[in-house]
């Protein structure tokens, strides 16, 4: 696979996990997700900048074409949960702030509110970071999240990801306030070959 060229690379858009089928987004998507992230709005505001009001379905839409677009461009790689009994949008996660060349990716996620505490997102999370290690050559894999979002948190670390550290107010919240981050990772050759 070339750093240089990402557009180059070709790897699978879609994979499953034991009851999760993840994969980019469609053109068509807009309503599922729309349904998902206006039922989770709550539940997201306080972590999520971008849930401070509740999309249309339409803007949610563009969002989605615009996450394939980069998704084909290799830029950012969204994807999104869906339960394969069913067919129901659960959530979305992905690969972000990618650096080819290192092969380093930042696992984010989110999960829809009425399926959450069932074991879905440590099941897609799971599967991600097999993903960008199989398919993507993956040297090391981030999860980051507010030190308050115990939630996330235990997501990583069920997972076995290693604390390496928190960044102590290194950004602003959603409410104006200043958040520390933790930082977990997995790398290759310590966490996984």
């Amino acid at each position: 696979m070339s750093a240089n060229e990402p557009i180059l690379l070709d790897f699978p858009e879609r994979f499953e996990s034991d009851r999760l089928i993840i994969r980019c987004p469609q053109w068509g998507d807009g309503p599922a997700v729309n349904e998902a992230t206006v039922e989770s709005l709550n539940e997201l505001r306080p972590w999520m900048p971008w849930a401070s009001a509740a999309p249309s379905v339409e803007e949610t839409e563009a969002n989605l074409r615009h996450a394939r677009l980069q998704f084909l461009k290799r830029e950012d790689l969204r994807l999104l949960l869906f339960l394969k009994s069913g067919g129901a949008c659960i959530g979305s996660s992905g690969l972000h702030r990618i650096d080819w060349t290192a092969r380093k990716f930042e696992i984010g996620y989110w999960i829809r509110t009425s399926y959450a505490g069932r074991g879905y997102m440590t099941e897609a999370v799971e599967a991600i970071a097999a993903f960008a290690a199989r398919e993507l050559a993956a040297n090391r894999i981030e999860i980051r999240c507010d030190v308050r979002n115990a939630r996330s948190a235990k997501v990583a670390e069920r997972l076995g990801f290693t604390l390496e550290g928190v960044l102590r107010n290194d950004s602003a919240g959603v409410d104006g306030t200043l958040r520390s981050t933790n930082v977990y990772s997995k790398a290759r050759g310590v966490e996984f070959t």
